[in-house]
């Protein structure tokens, strides 16, 4: 065993600084920074509710404290915040406490205002020297942003209280504390001295907003969106969630700043990497290389500004037109400075791969068949922050076109729809057949089976064995179960984590298979037990640092965390594309571009692989939209697949190496992705040479080739197989009493050729040992694990009310019919009396209005000690059971105090049903 010190003051200085390097300040008239001595008069309601993260699986990081923007500009003691004024909002926010929080999926996007007067607004100026307003928003899995007020738009109140305090403060400065873009049209129409977009910056958001508003940091974020002018400026916004259960990606390659640069410049608010600073910058002795594999760029970073400063340089590449469309300019790589103090400067390079200047050539227009192309001409590279603002650095020319890599075009869409290229609109090229005929599937070669010969996976490991003789061991009923997980809340692992998977039967624990843990992400660790975790900086904060350096830093102390809690892998980062400003999880995404979305994933991987933790990339592909997202398709030329959505994981592979993916919940051009062959194993594995895992999102859709979309299952595990998808996640228990619960072991059974084969369920249990071989619970096991070390731990205990009020008899069983609603997430405490040492059973009845794929964690907890979580998902206004155990053990006490735990609002528990189920035999517990 090694140990290894987790610094909790470093883990948040970590964050601070990736939180503040993320803010972006788009607007500055000389109001800030703030100077010292000034008193500030705070407005807005959400200047002491900081929006942490946005909301589902994502963001439910259960912390001891959120600092919020209020409370970071009282810890500065650079400024002081007018006491009186507070304290009318506290008092209204006392009197107004009803969010509108109903539960998965029904979150508020925003709280109510405080009505504002301009009595208020005239005694505050009167009192003090500069106001801050704070404007706040959130959405998540299940909830997209909305075009209405309160979401996208500022209602009303927001209005009112705006135009009131620039118009009687001389210096106003709009705070934004949201999950990603809004509409900014109050600029214009309000003028306020300077706006600042602090995003969601994770439990110390308050901190980092406050650090740049009191010029302790110097704002170094730029946007990694394009703010337009106009929601229906977006090219996506015709096809985003308006025509039923399929959004057409017309806007092919066009997204983002591709569109806006190209097409219209003129609808652009704020650029793609704009942002100011309180300092200014100068380039000097930019210089153009080439060397093998690419281009070499070189410049010296000056500090022409009169304070020290961080400054994000990007580059950008203008394409020849050629014969393949694309778009006006790409990013085509980035750096950030250290600080550069006034009158200094930095030499700095940037090298960019060749990979990143070709196109895609989806059916052969350039004459050198399908896949990447590096077209003749001109390449010229521009650096700077925004590409309006960028200095021609120099040029490449490449004489002759040429294929850089040739891909089979496995991806095309089978519905006709017209596509944008530079000349206008074009039909989208098809595929020629609708479905990839699974019979022309690659079979591996069969494992003979052995029977059990008594080799463990340690064996395979030391090399005293190989994989393919571990592999012989595993009978079908095996093999049909390791391609399960279980959750939420298995027992197996860590309580109240997302799944396991693994060695989560008896009879593969006993051969020495590890059950693997993964925890929701990507913003920390969701631990729906009530353990705290650390928050993090969400997707769009951590992108517009533009510094994968301070996120490989961060996320190292994350890896320390994970193994802290025996967390294998995080289920995250997202890296799907914020194709548009509504969709509910863009928080969690990082940009509307690939490239930055790739790198920064593939500095998480890095940072956690230094550990063996890893991240599971997801959601592989388009899920662009949370609306249906259980049904709907995202129909998307092969063009835009490689060179937009697809190409972030491909960064993520190649790069990053990651090893652990998740697919998606949607359907790609007809297919679901959970079972997308071309997907999961032509591209991923054949093209992209993946060596990892491929899992399914929770409860994922499969349907068989041709299915309709309202016949979706969850139990079709071996079509699943079939594309190379390694796990189904998950299944509420993995065990051989369960195992008829999926079709594998009827197809099996069935020897039919149309049906999934013994030799691909091998190389699906494969794929999920050499993971588990590399992670930490295999090392515990074999006792080589870490032991991590905690200083500076800001969590410690916590105070829970576990009164007791009455005490039930468990000897002969009891049935408690629960008078309190915990729907609203409060707990249910109750006590138990038992005279019988032995293992008792515990049935919950409860009932939620909520749809299926809500989430709703039940931990009950035994004398403070977790010891299960029930998992409810909606039950859309049904009763439904959920199982839990509990021991009562010898010489211990007989009255034992039970609190059960909603994670969150959303289920009532109605009745509780607890009878003795068996003596303690086989727990480690049963000899007394």
């Amino acid at each position: 065993m090694t140990k290894k010190v987790l610094d909790w003051k470093l883990y948040e200085e970590a964050a601070l600084e990736c939180a503040s390097e993320g803010i972006v300040l788009l607007k500055n008239d000389g109001a800030l920074p703030l100077t010292e001595g000034m008193k500030i008069a705070m407005f807005g309601r959400a200047q002491n509710h900081y929006y942490k993260s946005g909301t589902g699986s994502g963001g439910m990081v259960s912390v001891s404290h959120i600092t919020d923007i209020r409370e970071g500009l009282e810890g500065s003691g650079l400024v002081t915040v007018d006491k009186d004024l507070s304290s009318i909002y506290d008092k209204w926010d006392l009197e107004n406490t009803e969010y509108n929080n109903l539960g998965w999926g029904r979150e508020a996007w925003s709280m109510e205002e405080m009505p504002m007067t301009e009595d208020i607004v005239k005694e505050a100026r009167a009192r003090c020297d500069a106001a801050v307003i704070v404007i706040a928003r959130t959405a998540g899995e299940d909830r997209d942003n909305s075009a209405k007020e309160g979401s996208y738009f500022l209602t009303a109140k927001e209005k009112d209280m705006i135009r009131l305090v620039t118009s009687n403060f001389e210096r106003s400065v709009v705070v934004l504390n949201t999950g990603n873009i809004i509409d900014m049209s109050f600029v214009s129409e309000f003028d306020p001295s300077a706006v600042l977009c602090v995003w969601q910056g994770g439990m110390i958001g308050g901190k980092a907003a406050a650090d740049v508003l009191t010029g302790k940091v110097n704002p170094s974020g730029c946007l990694a969106d394009t703010i337009a002018k106009d929601l229906a400026d977006y090219p996506s916004d015709e096809n985003f969630g308006k025509t039923g259960l399929t959004d057409y990606y017309k806007e092919d390659i066009f997204v983002g700043y591709r569109y806006f640069e190209t097409f219209a410049p003129e609808k652009i608010l704020y650029p793609f990497g704009f942002g100011l600073s309180y300092t200014s910058f100068a380039f000097e002795d930019l210089k153009t290389g080439k060397e093998d594999g690419g281009i070499k760029i070189s410049f010296d970073v000056v500090n022409t500004g009169n304070v020290p400063g961080k400054k994000a340089c990007l580059v950008f590449v203008k394409q020849p037109e050629g014969k393949i469309t694309k778009p006006l300019a790409v990013l085509a790589g980035f750096s950030k400075t250290d600080v550069i103090a006034p009158g200094k400067k930095i030499r700095m390079s940037i090298d960019i791969p060749l990979c990143r200047l070709v196109s895609f050539d989806d059916d052969g227009r350039a004459g050198l068949g399908t896949g990447w192309v590096l077209e003749e001409g001109e390449y010229e590279f521009f650096l700077g922050g925004c590409l309006k603002d960028s200095v021609r650095i120099g040029s490449y020319f490449n004489e002759k076109s040429y294929l850089t890599e040739k891909i089979e075009p496995v991806a095309a869409p089978i519905e006709e729809f017209d596509r944008m290229t530079r000349e206008g609109f074009e039909k989208a090229p098809l595929r020629k057949d609708e479905y990839r005929d699974l019979k022309e599937r690659v079979i591996p070669d069969e494992t003979v089976q052995t029977g059990d010969k008594g080799i463990k996976l340690a064996d395979v490991k030391s090399g005293k064995c190989s994989m393919d003789e571990f592999i012989a061991q595993l009978s079908d009923e095996e093999l049909s179960l390791i391609i399960r997980g279980e959750g939420m809340g298995s027992m197996k692992v860590t309580m109240g984590t997302a799944g396991a998977f693994g060695g989560v039967t008896k009879s593969l624990s006993e051969k020495g298979i590890p059950a693997v843990c993964c925890a929701d992400g990507p913003s920390g660790m969701r631990l729906d037990s009530g353990k705290k975790a650390f928050s993090l900086p969400n997707g769009t904060c951590l992108a517009c640092s533009f510094n994968t350096d301070a996120v490989e830093k961060l996320f190292g102390y994350t890896g320390l965390e994970m193994i802290s809690c025996k967390v294998d892998t995080l289920l995250g980062p997202g890296i799907n594309i914020h194709r548009h400003p509504l969709n509910g999880r863009n928080f969690e995404y990082f940009s509307e571009d690939p490239l930055l979305t790739g790198l920064m994933a593939a500095a998480q991987v890095k940072a956690m692989e230094k550990n063996k933790v890893t991240p599971t990339i997801k959601h592989f592909s388009c899920n662009n939209r949370e609306k249906d997202r259980r049904k709907m398709n995202s129909v998307v030329s092969e063009k835009a697949l490689r060179e937009i959505y697809l190409k972030p994981y491909e960064i993520a592979v190649k790069e990053g190496g990651a090893r652990s993916i998740m697919t998606s919940y949607n359907r790609v051009n007809g297919m679901f992705t959970a079972n997308n062959y071309e997907h999961n194993t032509v591209i991923l594995r054949q093209q992209w040479g993946y060596k990892g895992i491929v899992m399914t999102d929770w409860w994922a859709s499969i349907s068989k080739d041709g299915k309709p979309v309202e016949e979706f299952s969850l139990t079709e595990h071996s079509v699943m197989a079939r594309s190379q998808n390694d796990l189904y996640m998950v299944c509420h228990e993995v065990e051989e009493e369960f195992i008829d619960e999926s079709d594998v072991m009827e197809e099996i059974r069935s020897g039919k050729e149309d049906k999934i084969a013994r030799p691909e369920l091998q190389r699906s249990a494969a794929n999920i040992l050499n993971f588990a071989m590399n992670t930490p619970a295999f090392e515990r096991l074999t006792g080589d694990d870490i032991k991590i070390v905690h200083e500076n731990d800001p969590f410690g205990e916590d105070d829970v009310d576990v009164t007791v009020d009455k005490y039930y008899d468990v000897d002969n069983g009891c049935e408690i019919e629960v008078d309190q609603d915990t729907s609203e997430g409060k707990d249910l405490v109750f006590g138990v009396t038992g005279r019988i040492p032995g293992e008792y059973d515990m049935v919950a009845t409860g009932i939620s209005d909520l749809g299926r794929l809500a989430q709703i964690p039940v931990t009950v907890f035994i004398t403070s000690i977790p010891v299960s979580v029930m998992s409810w998902n909606g039950t859309e206004g049904k009763e439904e059971d959920r199982h839990a155990k509990f021991y009562i053990f010898p010489h211990s006490s007989k009255s034992l105090t039970v609190r059960i735990h909603p994670g969150r609002p959303g289920v009532k528990i109605v009745k509780i049903k607890i009878s003795y189920s068996g003596p303690l035999s086989g727990h480690p517990f049963g000899d007394g």
